[in-house]
């Protein structure tokens, strides 16, 4: 590598850099110092937390690495670690929404240093690891964004006012379904799990083989009206159709609806505040729980994430993310084949989260950023209107528990041949 080409490399990291850092702050300019301390739930974190935490990321792991580097509050180490047992010990998670202090304008200040701080080291010179460990961190901000879309939205919905994080978005009237049709997948051994150049996270990897069964996939997520016509046909009253676990969620919770429906089930709370229900568009905010038990209702199952990654592997990533600032899954468009494969909402499978054969973490605590949690967990694939577009990939793996449904979460159905 030539010094030319060193500086050009650093000097696109750096934009790249700035760019996602900023988005950050451009998705908290509508809200109130106010708005950013609240955690409505314990899944859930404070904005301010949120802007906080990715800076300490890239101050722990990246100009830690520095000797020069000297942390201005050391201290926030215990406040804004978040799952990193082997680099210490943290506040606990349910009791973010208790820091008061410091508040935004501090953590604020501290996101400039940092960014000031590493963008200076960068333009010096830094080794191929360090590169990698800013490139992970830029990938963990993406996901902080989206956390902080959904949870900005949760906190909003426990308002009583139920107050709107942005206008209402303009749609065209004359959209309506496209016919549900089931479109063939391959057979036989593929394979899967990220390969090339670009960024992966370590529980996409390593590349594998995977054995397809006859198959086919449908060809866009479940509407809102096709799940409205399970609910009129009964599906949360009828036991055959649930797994146990969930049985017991749906009466212990008293679940009828999908998170985010009103009553009246002809309106839905929206980052937009109250809005009608789009029947049309994907139905969202529902759990692994109920994706299986409609999936029964329906006659079919959820597609396995080999069948998804195959099918998703020559897709462009393009569709209704949160570069469209949206905010909201939209129905789909007319079109033939797959649709929406990115975007709008992710798609709950039939695949436990475990890991691929060969599996191995990174190295030192950066190891805890995946593996560990591959237990009692999901997975789903293909993003949301909240998922920056350029943080997904074929062979993203999202990952959450059969009960969790705050995050923008939906249904494609799969089926045997």
């Amino acid at each position: 590598m030539t010094l030319a080409q060193s500086a050009t490399q650093a000097e696109a990291l750096m934009l790249r850099y700035r760019r996602i850092r900023s988005r950050s702050n451009a998705l908290c300019a509508s809200l109130t110092p106010e708005d950013m301390m609240v955690q409505s739930m314990p899944d859930a974190s404070p904005t301010k937390w949120h802007l906080a935490h990715t800076t300490w990321f890239f101050e722990r792991f990246v100009l830690e690495r520095n000797p020069d580097y000297r942390s201005s509050h050391p201290e926030w180490n215990y406040l804004f670690n978040s799952y990193y047992q082997t680099v210490g010990p943290m506040h606990a998670r349910p009791r973010r929404g208790l820091l008061s202090r410091p508040g935004v304008a501090q953590i604020r200040d501290y996101r400039e240093r940092v960014d000031e701080a590493l963008c200076e080291w960068l333009a010096r010179g830094v080794d191929a690891t360090t590169v990698d460990v800013i490139e992970l961190g830029l990938e963990h901000e993406q996901q902080h964004q989206e956390l902080l879309v959904t949870d900005i939205k949760h906190a909003f919905f426990s308002n009583p006012l139920l107050p709107a994080y942005t206008a209402p978005l303009v749609t065209s009237s004359a959209t309506s379904s496209v016919p549900l049709e089931f479109i063939p997948g391959r057979e036989g051994v593929v394979e899967m799990g990220h390969q090339g150049p670009g960024f992966a996270f370590d529980n996409e990897l390593p590349r594998h083989r995977a054995l397809l069964q006859p198959h086919a996939l449908a060809n866009r997520p479940v509407t809102n009206a096709e799940y409205a016509e399970f609910i009129r046909d009964g599906g949360y009253d009828e036991p055959s159709l649930w797994l146990s676990e969930g049985w017991d969620t749906i009466k212990r919770e008293q679940w009828q609806r999908p998170f985010y429906w009103q009553e009246d089930m002809s309106s839905e709370f929206t980052l937009a505040g109250v809005q009608p229900i789009d029947p049309d568009a994907p139905v969202s905010h529902v759990s692994y729980f109920e994706a299986d038990a409609y999936a029964r209702w329906a006659g079919a199952r959820l597609p396995t994430e080999a069948e998804w990654e195959n099918a998703a592997a020559s897709l462009p990533v393009q569709g209704n993310l949160l570069d469209a600032l949206t905010f909201h899954p939209q129905a789909a468009t007319a079109g033939e084949g797959l649709l929406q494969m990115f975007g709008d909402v992710w798609e709950w499978t039939a695949s436990p989260y475990v890991s691929y054969p060969g599996f191995k973490p990174l190295a030192g605590a950066l190891g805890e950023y995946n593996g560990k949690f591959m237990n009692g967990q999901w997975v789903l694939r293909g993003g949301s209107c909240a998922t920056p577009r350029e943080h997904l990939r074929a062979s993203y793996r999202n990952f959450f528990p059969p009960h969790a449904r705050w995050q923008f979460m939906g249904i494609r159905l799969g089926q045997d041949r």
